[in-house]
């Protein structure tokens, strides 16, 4: 019994046990309660949290750094807040185990467990809700000290430095780019930007240096700052491209950034790397550098600072720092020798370095001259060039994707150096060569040619001059020509000896090696040799002084496309072999004495493009049988059109350029009858019309250039050519003249006169060049007004001009400010000129003035202001007893310097 009595005991003891376990704390029985009570302390938390977050947000934008504290809350918050959202997915199960009015459960285990994590919860909650109360949430955030970069002393860019950094710093200006050619400095005057920034502690919050070089991927790019934000481990790497954008952008958003990224290609995709657009509003900055100006403006910079190559004055003290003074102490034959030396390095920075220091340890005279030697023929074989100039030059070549505009390229170091290469000529040569690709419309090829040579530009590879030529840098020419002779290997596969005086046809080893031959601009006077040059295709002969031109050195050029004979002045005749050449597709004969074409002339096929203009050939006869001629040049020679050439010209089915001048009214009418040819006419030159007016408006939409000569006895009324909505040369010579009644004009349009875009106002919108001369009718030039895009003026011999613009004609035309386009001004032989204009006026393009023999020309429109580039900027004048006038002091000490005096021999 008594062992009954215990049972009983142990039993009841256990259950109460299990019932206090199971609802002591209510888990079960205040669930619902609970519950609610956790549902609604998350609605203030999450409140609570949203204001925090705003507050912190606010003063980020301010750049401070939030307190650690109130980021672990935060983190906190949003933790409970899953954990919460999580719990409340499976509350629906839950309340279906509850019964006895929620008292207890189906299944007492899983409920208690449940509402054990809703009470615990709740606690969490309800702490958290008590420490939202923060005084601050931020702090000001650490000067991050910036450090220092390496950099080597450099010499010239002082001025550049100072331009960029105030450029970068410039409020509104939050991406920056530096381009400009390979080996100018442009990551050496980088780094000189990123050190100033430790100059300014507190500016910024972080500056990041990043190499970004050829075919760098974006994951590289986010390690490299990762690394400078602190964020980089071990798992980084495993994480995928967007993971680690968003935790380089959580990190950015808070600070105010520079990103300094060196050495791009392309587009570097600022969002895919995680970086925040800079803005005005959170003062972010993003520079960089590259060789590509297109790569500038795809970046979002349309106005990037060129690092331009030294001036004279400061790469001769690079290189003299490189040399040393104990080599120049030597003899003072080795400085001038040294002056040479450093002149072929074209102010490259690279160039000067490198070569200065092989030439530090060379002593002797002979040393020097070998040196100039070596860098003229063959600067490739200089002691390093070829390892440490060329190979990097070559990254840009080998960033053009297109294999024919490489091509195009290599083409331009068959000019000589620092030539100015003129656009359309050049695009022409590459037609005929087949670079453009197969365009039956010369406009269309001619348009692609541009886009291809501005792509050129861009990538550093060729310099703008002016808007008609590009020049190709010294250092460059000697990469391209490395580069077309296979690096050395096949010299003769490209031979280029343009400009360096030849008197006679270079020796070569193997012609039948030879694809490409320069000898432009030298003093060869004959080519009387024999040659086998079976593959050549290119041959320039331009420019030297030749009489006699060999039928035995061209006859076996069967190959050859292009041939240049242009400006020898003194060639009189033609080979008859010239017309056995049956791949010629370009043959360019302008100024030239040749006075008639050879007699199987016409059987050159496949020529395309024949330049004859200023030649003192007379006739053309049978010039239809050139079957494939596209563009025709006769503007300034002995043929004018006349009935027969109209004739002849008709049947060219496939022309579409012509320049011709045109003396006769029925020369005209046969060409304005012919629709066709009459729009093919892009230069045309007019003479002495004498019996009746001359009416150019049918001609008016093709013609770019315009010649007007020989108008004695009836004027040319100027007037006619306000339709010529193309016209882009100007040149009136030894003519009688009526200009544009100006008065007349604003009468009759009632129109402010300051708008040039109104179609009611005469205006010579794309007219850029202008020669006068020999007109001694003209008293005034006041017409040029209507001209607001002149670039070259030149006024010359014109014995009545007393002013260029007059100020009672100009009183009508208000608003119109003169000459802001205009970078050459002229005159010459002027002797009544008094005043260019009554005030100064600004000229924020001038780079030369040239005055000569204009005695009564005592000031010019210049004031302290006038032009911004002073360093650029010459005046030539020839000496005057009398000094010029000067609008005041400022003006005279600025442009003073500037003055070069000419001395007059006679006029």
């Amino acid at each position: 019994m008594g062992n009954g009595v215990s049972f009983q005991c142990s039993c009841d003891q256990t259950l109460n046990h299990i019932f206090r376990w199971f609802c002591g704390k209510g888990y079960i029985r205040n669930l619902k309660k609970n519950l609610t009570a956790l549902k609604r302390e998350m609605e203030d938390l999450k409140a609570i949290k949203d204001e925090v977050q705003n507050r912190v947000s606010r003063e980020e934008i301010r750049h401070q750094q939030r307190l650690e504290a109130v980021q672990v809350w935060l983190t906190r918050v949003d933790s409970i807040d899953l954990q919460i959202k999580d719990l409340l997915s499976t509350c629906p199960v839950q309340h279906q185990k509850l019964c006895l009015c929620g008292l207890c459960s189906k299944n007492v285990c899983s409920s208690y467990s449940f509402g054990k994590r809703v009470f615990l919860l709740l606690e969490d909650v309800k702490k958290l809700n008590s420490e939202s109360n923060f005084e601050v949430v931020t702090k000001p955030a650490p000067i991050s000290e910036v450090e220092k970069r390496f950099t080597q002393p450099t010499i010239g860019q002082e001025k550049m430095l100072e331009t960029a950094w105030n450029r970068l710093m410039e409020d509104g200006v939050e991406i920056m780019g530096l381009h400009g050619m390979g080996g100018v400095g442009k990551t050496t005057l980088f780094h000189k930007i990123h050190n100033k920034f430790a100059e300014i502690p507190g500016r910024f919050d972080v500056v990041i240096w990043i190499v970004v070089s050829q075919g760098a991927e974006i994951s590289k790019l986010q390690e490299d700052i990762a690394k400078k934000l602190h964020l980089w481990d071990e798992v980084w790497k495993d994480k995928t491209e967007s993971v680690n954008a968003a935790d380089i952008h959580n990190v950015l958003q808070r600070k105010r950034f520079v990103l300094m990224l060196d050495d791009i290609w392309d587009k570097v995709d600022l969002q895919a790397l995680g970086v925040p657009i800079p803005t005005r509003e959170n003062g972010c900055k993003v520079a960089f550098t590259t060789r590509s100006r297109e790569v500038c403006g795809r970046m979002g910079d349309h106005k990037p600072v060129e690092v331009q190559c030294l001036g004279p004055k400061e790469a001769w003290e690079l290189f003299k720092n490189k040399v040393g003074d104990n080599t120049l102490r030597r003899d003072p034959v080795i400085v001038e020798l040294a002056r040479k030396v450093a002149e072929k390095c074209g102010g490259l920075p690279l160039a000067l370095n490198v070569i200065g220091e092989v030439m530090a340890s060379k002593t002797m005279v002979q040393e020097w001259e070998d040196a100039i030697d070596v860098l003229t023929t063959s600067a490739a074989e200089f002691p390093d060039v070829k390892n440490k100039i060329l190979p990097i030059l070559k990254y840009s070549y080998d960033s053009l994707v297109d294999e024919n505009i490489k091509t195009c390229f290599l083409y331009c170091a068959l000019f000589p150096e620092d030539f100015n290469i003129g656009m359309e000529k050049l695009i022409d040569y590459w037609i005929c060569e087949g670079f453009i690709g197969d365009y039956s419309v010369i406009k269309r090829a001619r348009n692609k040619g541009y886009t291809m040579l501005g792509t050129l530009i861009r990538a550093n590879l060729l310099t703008e001059v002016g808007k008609t030529s590009v020049v190709m840098h010294d250092v460059v020419r000697e990469m391209a020509l490395w580069i077309a002779s296979d690096f050395g290997k096949q010299k003769e596969n490209f031979v280029v000896r343009a400009g360096v005086g030849l008197h006679e046809i270079p020796e070569i080893k193997d012609w039948g090696a030879v694809r490409r031959m320069s000898l432009m601009k030298n003093n060869i006077k004959e080519i009387t040799c024999g040659s086998k040059c079976s593959e050549l295709t290119t041959l320039f002969l331009e420019e030297n002084q030749l009489k006699n031109l060999s039928g035995e050195f061209i006859r076996c050029m069967q190959k050859l496309v292009v041939l240049d004979l242009s400006l020898n002045r003194n060639l009189n005749e033609l080979p008859e072999q010239i017309s056995e050449l049956a791949s010629l597709q370009y043959l360019d004969l302008s100024s030239t004495s040749i006075e008639q074409l050879p007699v199987g002339f016409h059987e050159l096929k496949n020529l395309t493009h024949l330049n004859l203009s200023y030649t003192s050939i007379c006739s053309v006869g049978a010039i239809s049988k050139l079957s494939s001629l596209r563009i025709l040049k006769l503007r300034g020679s002995n043929v004018h059109a006349d009935v027969s050439l109209v004739k002849e010209l008709q049947l060219l089915e496939h022309l579409q350029v012509l320049t011709i001048t045109i003396s006769t009214e029925m020369g005209l009418e046969q060409i304005l009858d012919d629709e066709r040819l009459a729009n093919c006419i892009t230069e045309l030159g007019i003479s002495d019309f004498q019996q009746k007016a001359f009416n150019i408006e049918r001609l008016a939409n093709c013609i770019t250039d315009l010649e007007i000569s020989d108008f004695q006895q009836k004027a040319f009324n100027i007037s006619l050519l306000t339709s010529m909505e193309n016209l882009r040369l100007l040149m009136v010579k030894n003519s009688h003249v009526t200009e544009i009644n100006t008065n007349l004009m604003c009468i009759e349009n009632k129109t402010d006169s300051s708008d040039l875009h109104n179609p009611k106002i005469p205006c010579f919108t794309n007219l850029s060049t202008v020669y006068i001369t020999s007109c001694h009718s003209i008293k005034d030039l006041t017409w040029l007004l209507f001209a607001p895009n002149l670039v070259f003026l030149r006024i010359s011999d014109s014995r009545e001009v007393e002013e260029i613009i007059n100020k009672e004609k100009a009183t009508n035309l208000t608003g119109i400010t003169p000459f802001q386009k205009l970078e050459f001004f002229s005159v010459e032989k002027l002797p009544k000129l008094e005043s260019i204009y009554w005030s100064p006026l600004p000229f924020p393009l001038l780079k030369h003035i040239f005055a000569y023999c204009c005695p009564k020309l005592r000031k010019l429109p210049l004031n302290a202001t006038s032009v911004p580039l002073v360093d650029e900027f010459k005046i030539e004048m020839d000496s005057q007893e009398t000094e010029l006038e000067w609008e005041d002091e400022d003006t005279k000490n600025r442009f003073l310097p500037s003055i070069k005096r000419l001395l007059v021999y006679g006029i």
